[in-house]
């Protein structure tokens, strides 16, 4: 990975959730502003200078950020490159012991000073700024509408490492997707800790609704995902729009974590089993076609055996379209660190393989459901493997959601270019994903 040869380029190296990506991008930008050429994540570089983005949210990641330093310290110590640097959420929790155990580091910077490493190589950091270069294909990227959270869920560091929740000024956030657009944006994931609750601190009142109309009108932006929506007091006007505007996919990405009242109270999560179905049940009186996914949370201090077979029951029954499974992280400086009857990690395994197959299964039924039926396809790249192009319909977010493989009967030589938007008759499931062929073209 750590193969350079000039002082011109560098390589930037993002971990953890599409939040860090974001802040990678736009540092990119001010560094590609200074002359520097941008490589990211590549395995193979030529650049003198690496930084690392790093997650510090839960143990696993800790320790992939940590193994990532290390590989670089080691590239270094070797000649292969120059100067490292390391930013983000680890930074922010563990700046001093960083720089005491892992010192050949050139300079750790925090997840809350984006300007930091800008500075560090000569620059001035503009923080009105918004340009990003771009690490995701050209065709999708995502849009941070805020940062920091003001909940503190009981297992979750991120309100001591990111802040309260601060949102982006929504005339800013239109220029940075007007940007986006102008640059082949075709598709934005609208994200942030909490995206409901944005417009609170700076307009008094929630304004997602009102920011997703107005992104709903730049032109070249033909889907807008919604992730990470908290479910307490959700703004009836979201719902509203999403129902009503074309562009907004019908998919809402909404953490419930857990369903028995016992484990939400412990966890502080602000809302009762009951509050959660109403919710969901809100959501699909209103948009019949939705897709919701949910991320759930097991082995957390005290869960019982009675508490795990009632959030498999409720999954069962509720059938979210899709859906994540996380063992709980004990997390130093989060309520939850010092709670009694914390749970074996062999036990936690155990209840996060069991919902797993509980979704994996209701996922495969969903999926042949589709078999016959014709749905539209944001087309990512062509397999030559395979012989086949793949993509994501409307249901599928990147990287975490399945794919559309498809057969293009196309004239000689043509090749789509990802980001085309085409219809795909489904044939075949395997596993998460579906396979069919393409019915026809859409050049919108």
């Amino acid at each position: 990975r750590f193969l350079v040869n000039s002082m011109q380029k560098i390589n930037v190296i993002t971990l953890g959730c599409a939040k860090n990506r974001v802040d990678s991008e736009h540092i990119a930008a001010q560094l590609a502003a200074m002359g520097y050429q941008i490589l990211f994540d590549s395995d193979r570089t030529d650049a003198k200078i690496v930084v690392i983005n790093t997650c510090g949210f839960i143990g696993d990641a800790k320790q992939e950020s940590i193994d990532t330093i290390f590989e670089a310290v080691n590239a270094k110590n070797a000649g292969l490159i120059d100067r490292l640097f390391v930013i983000g959420c680890l930074s922010e929790r563990y700046a001093d012991y960083l720089r005491e155990q892992i010192p050949e580091v050139d300079d750790y910077f925090g997840a809350r000073d984006l300007s930091g490493v800008v500075k560090a190589l000569g620059g001035e950091y503009n923080s009105d700024s918004t340009a990003r270069e771009l690490s995701t294909p050209k065709h999708y990227a995502y849009l941070k509408i805020s940062e920091g959270c003001n909940w503190r869920c009981g297992y979750c560091a991120i309100p001591g490492i990111r802040g309260k929740h601060i949102s982006v000024p929504m005339e800013r956030l239109i220029e940075e997707a007007e940007s986006l657009a102008a640059a082949g944006v075709k598709e934005l994931m609208v994200i942030a800790q909490d995206t409901t609750y944005y417009g609170m601190d700076l307009y008094g009142e929630r304004k997602l609704a009102e920011l997703l109309e107005k992104l709903c009108r730049i032109k070249g932006i033909e889907w807008i995902r919604l992730h990470y929506a908290y479910p307490v007091d959700f703004p009836q006007d979201v719902i509203d729009v999403m129902a009503r505007e074309p562009k907004i996919c019908k998919y809402l990405d909404i953490p419930l974590q857990h369903i028995s009242d016992n484990q939400l109270s412990l966890m502080h999560r602000r809302h009762t089993k009951a509050e959660a179905i109403e919710l969901l049940n809100r959501l699909r009186a209103a948009i019949p076609n939705i897709a919701i996914r949910t991320t759930m949370l097991v082995g957390y201090p005290n869960e019982s055996a009675e508490d795990f077979e009632e959030l498999c029951e409720f999954v069962k029954e509720t059938r979210f379209d899709r859906a994540g499974v996380f063992t709980y992280s004990r997390e130093e400086d989060t309520p939850a660190y010092d709670f009694p009857d914390q749970i074996d990690e062999q036990i936690k395994q155990d209840r996060m393989d069991v919902l797993m197959r509980t979704q994996m299964n209701i996922n495969t039924a969903r999926n042949e459901s589709r078999i016959g039926s014709v749905i539209q396809v944001l087309c990512e790249a062509y397999d030559p493997v395979g012989e086949c192009y793949y993509g994501r319909s409307l249901e599928d977010a990147p990287d975490i959601d399945g794919k559309v493989f498809f057969r293009y009967n196309a004239v000689e030589n043509e090749r789509l270019a990802p980001g085309s938007l085409l219809y795909v008759k489904i044939r075949e499931v395997v596993d998460y994903d579906v396979y069919g062929f393409a019915m026809k073209s859409d050049a919108t």
